[in-house]
């Protein structure tokens, strides 16, 4: 199957996916079919699946999926996601997942604190203390860490390096694409990357992880439970379950569990190396001391 167009449209201008799916239905071939059958018999659910799960449901590759969204005019799976989304969820959802628009101000903020307390709760039950074991491990034992994140990934990852020098492990924060694939190429065996994606399914990060473990560094992910690209360049995983659909481009809850994990992180690698921990913290609080009045 081939539709031509002459560039991707934007996530405004890409529309109707199911009516373009039926369009071109018949003349599809027999995995592209089940691909199409399943994102317009399963809508619904598809607005919360990665690529992986829906590539698992259909009997096909992640990058059939791919490639099918293409086909039918989308950059990519995401665009599926995100238009199928906007004519199915009511858009306050894109806001927060259990707002309505006649809330106020106090159902908001109850909302919001218990959806964040419940991240936090099912996060905790979730987290696999022994892969945790294994990334305190993988840490200490590094030259150095590099820690990826785009988008709203990014301040945590920014957060997370600000952590681990505190402690005096020597760290260092990409956020932008380009930097990520030369950092991630440029890894050896001696390095540990910490990617930090809530859908495990962002390109830019995906990428750089990639190339960092084919150059045999040691990779770790914070990333939402489920099954995702990410994990296939994961060495170890430590999961988040934010009650949060990855339709759209900007987490929220998922934010608050990403960093109870990275405390959780910090905590257990500075109790590993206690004394060099406490010094350096003594050390940095004194020089940090001179930028306050």
């Amino acid at each position: 199957m081939a539709v031509e167009r002459d560039k991707a449209p934007s996530a405004q201008e890409f529309s109707g996916v199911v009516d373009r799916i039926r369009a071109v239905r018949k003349d599809l071939a027999p995995t592209a079919g089940r691909i199409a059958d399943f994102i317009t018999q399963h809508a619904s659910d598809v607005i919360h699946m990665s690529v992986t799960e829906v590539a698992e449901k259909a009997g096909a590759s992640e990058g059939s999926v791919i490639g099918f969204c293409q086909a039918i005019g989308a950059r990519g799976f995401q665009q599926i996601k995100i238009s199928l989304a906007r004519d199915l969820v009511q858009p306050v959802q894109f806001i927060h997942e259990d707002l309505t628009p006649s809330d106020n101000i106090a159902s908001v903020v109850e909302k919001v604190f218990q959806s964040d307390l419940q991240a936090l709760q099912d996060t905790q039950k979730a987290l696999d203390i022994a892969a945790l074991s294994r990334a305190v491990d993988a840490i200490r034992k590094a030259s150095r860490v590099e820690v990826f994140g785009i988008g709203s990934a990014a301040p945590i990852a920014e957060d997370m390096n600000y952590r681990l020098l505190r402690i005096g492990i020597l760290s260092r924060a990409s956020v932008d694409s380009h930097v990520q694939a030369i950092v991630g190429s440029l890894a050896d065996a001696s390095t540990a990357v910490i990617t930090i994606s809530h859908s495990g399914s962002t390109v830019e990060t995906l990428t750089a992880t990639r190339l960092a473990k084919e150059a045999g560094a040691t990779t770790i992910a914070i990333t939402n439970f489920g099954k995702s690209p990410l994990l296939a360049q994961t060495d170890i995983v430590l999961n988040t379950l934010a009650r949060e659909t990855q339709f759209r481009t900007e987490a929220m809850t998922s934010r608050i569990a990403q960093l109870a994990i990275v405390d959780a992180l910090i905590a257990c690698l500075a109790l590993a190396d206690y004394e060099r921990a406490t010094q350096t913290i003594a050390k940095t609080f004194d020089v940090l001391s001179t930028k306050r009045v």
